[in-house]
């Protein structure tokens, strides 16, 4: 078995790449060529924490994997980090256990990768100005995917805590120091996104994080925060104005996206609207943007066969050019 570290797989796996393989698995998962339980979550509920358990199989592939991820936020105040994981990755032709994988910054890269390819179909071409609303540990995967299929010109960053922002906009700059566009903090929420091309909401959020209305016409979504069913960044006027609603999976969009849940409820919006899954778009089934006014929105919850996806991938890699420590159990 073969043990790849963070570093391993930042040194193999690109943003690029990811976002490459990411839409070859929405493909597959619209094809039916993937099998993925709906993920097992563990509440630790002394901690406000969580541990999640993520099954899938990918056939074209011949890979199966299992994802284990655990959340503590309180873990902050004690320098740990907040979100753990491992992937196992399994030869689905022989059985063979093959790799044991970080699947911290792996889930950070894909869930960003998936972002990136809602994007590539939703957003318009000229977007230049995106706001990051929440600064925390998925951001970088986020502005990172965005950054891959779009030529930015502005970023927008709005955090709870302005030390947050701080931070993680010397991450972007030392990740682009090439890079000639300009990086804001902004302490209001809604003049951020009413700024914006691109909205991306990265929190844990129970309550929407901006007014709907302030929205301008052309504007793309991508909320990835909430993923449990209780959770809110986006207000039901965001959904009520978006042309198309798009989810990563219906199946989980159903069980776990509050965003679209918690108004569905509340009779201010109905789950009825939804346009579709991105797979749907990637196979060419619907369209992706139509036209320059309208307002498009992402919901991802994520979903086990990416973790297939990219692990299967970055094996391979590994393999290939001889990285990664192995062992035996």
């Amino acid at each position: 078995m073969l043990m790849i570290n963070k570093d391993t797989i930042k040194d193999l796996y690109s943003m690029g790449e990811c976002i490459q393989d990411v839409e070859k698995a929405f493909y597959y998962g619209h094809r039916n060529k993937t099998l993925t339980p709906i993920r097992m979550s563990v509440p630790h509920s002394k901690y406000d924490a969580e541990t999640l358990y993520m099954p899938s199989f990918i056939e074209p592939e011949n890979y199966t994997a299992v994802k284990v991820v655990s959340i503590f936020p309180h873990n902050t105040s004690g320098g740990r980090p907040v979100l753990q994981g491992v992937i196992l990755l399994t030869d689905a032709r022989t059985g063979e256990h093959v790799a044991l994988m970080d699947a911290s910054y792996l889930t950070v890269l894909r869930t960003g990768a998936s972002s990136g390819v809602a994007t590539k179909y939703l957003a318009r071409k000229n977007s230049k100005v995106c706001s990051v609303l929440g600064c925390g540990a998925q951001a970088a995967g986020q502005i990172q995917a965005v950054m891959s299929v779009m030529e930015l010109e502005q970023i927008i960053l709005y955090n709870r805590t302005i030390e947050r922002a701080e931070v993680f906009k010397n991450e972007i700059h030392s990740l682009y120091p090439d890079w000639r566009g300009t990086i804001s903090i902004q302490a209001d929420v809604n003049a951020a996104a009413a700024q914006s091309d691109i909205v991306i909401c990265s929190t844990k959020s129970s309550s929407p994080l901006f007014d709907g209305s302030i929205l301008r016409e052309g504007t793309h979504i991508n909320a990835i925060g909430s993923y449990q069913a209780h959770m809110q960044e986006v207000d039901a006027q965001t959904l009520i104005r978006s042309n198309k609603v798009v989810v990563d999976t219906m199946e989980g969009a159903m069980h776990e996206a509050g965003d679209l849940l918690v108004p569905h409820t509340k009779g201010e919006w109905s789950t009825d609207l939804i346009y579709g899954e991105i797979g749907e778009i990637v196979c060419g089934e619907k369209e992706g943007r139509e036209n320059s006014s309208e307002i498009t929105f992402y919901k991802s919850v994520g979903v086990g066969f990416l973790d297939t996806m990219v692990a299967s991938k970055v094996y391979r890699k590994a393999v290939s050019e001889g990285k990664g420590d192995c062992f035996s159990i």
